[in-house]
């Protein structure tokens, strides 16, 4: 997950996936911007924090991840 330190949004994205027994592999790209030049790249654009990646798979951001979660497809990604 492509994250900042203080945003609030990436903190509910750990929240949630610590909840369903996840471990999560942080980038801070508020450390290093060229992180986040990559973090644009892999998510075809998207300039803002979250970007959640599960295996390579792009889900989007924290909204992206609770509307999978809502409609009961996130799981099932999570168990792959």
């Amino acid at each position: 997950m492509y994250c900042t330190r203080f945003c609030p949004y990436c903190i509910m994205a750990t929240r949630l996936l610590t909840k369903k027994g996840q471990k999560i592999e942080k980038i801070f790209v508020d450390e290093n911007p060229s992180l986040r030049d990559h973090m644009v790249e892999e998510s075809h654009g998207r300039t803002t924090v979250p970007q959640i990646f599960i295996d390579e798979a792009h889900i989007g951001g924290y909204a992206d991840m609770v509307q999978l979660d809502y409609n009961d497809a996130l799981d099932s990604l999570l168990d792959n």
